[in-house]
């Protein structure tokens, strides 16, 4: 599993003071995904960063409950151990992104998604080609791009693309989405991207229903 970072370093967006906006994932579907909260900005702290070794454990409980298979003696733990390692690499302390986890099994490893928003960039075209890398040159091909729009979110711009790692000989499958949202004065972006690329393939409409879901809320 391996992820690219979204908007700044950490994967976070560098937000400023006074920067009001936060993501609302109220309606996400969350038959379809586990949701990590951010660990800082606007909306932090979350309770399940109070213990999320406890958290990580009951969220694996539910997992195979609502699986209605059985866990055996080792697959509660099992889960928990890797929905525990997940949360802490790719929402590292000081993060202010949203992390979505897909699983198709509870013991699966998990595919995930992440989603981000900052203050207005720069014109629209030109950021929204940056944050979904609609240029990118170390890709194997040029990038796909499209049109999406949400009526949350309004118009943006989706792209998938397959990029090479230069410690694995495998190719990581890429999909980013990204907004500019004028009445907010946000950019919005979501990336994933994975080795298994099977299911992100089988990701995919999930995918599309949680970009079309998110949408922006000014506390």
């Amino acid at each position: 599993m391996s992820m690219s970072t979204g908007m700044g370093a950490s994967g976070g967006t560098g937000v400023s003071e006074l920067f009001w906006p936060i993501l609302d994932v109220e309606d996400v579907d969350d038959d379809a995904w586990v949701m990590v909260p951010p660990r800082a900005g606007r909306a932090a702290p979350f309770p399940e960063w109070d213990d999320i070794g406890a958290w990580s454990r009951e969220v694996a409980e539910d997992l195979w409950t609502d699986s209605d298979l059985d866990p055996g003696p080792d697959g509660v733990d099992f889960v928990a151990g890797t929905l525990l390692r997940t949360a802490e690499a790719l929402a590292p302390p000081g993060s202010d992104h949203w992390l979505f986890l897909h699983l198709d099994h509870p013991a699966d490893v998990p595919l995930p998604v992440c989603a981000a928003l900052g203050p207005t960039a720069g014109p629209r075209e030109e950021t929204l080609r940056a944050l979904t890398e609609a240029d990118d040159r170390s890709a194997v091909e040029p990038p796909v791009v499209k049109t999406v729009k949400s009526d949350r979110l309004g118009k943006g711009m989706t792209t998938f693309r397959y990029v090479p790692q230069e410690d694995s000989p495998h190719l990581l499958a890429c999909v980013r989405y990204a907004w500019q949202v004028e009445e907010h004065g946000a950019d919005v972006v979501i990336w994933t991207a994975s080795e298994d690329i099977a299911h992100v393939m089988r990701a995919a409409e999930d995918l599309e229903n949680l970009a079309r879901t998110l949408s922006i809320w000014t506390p």
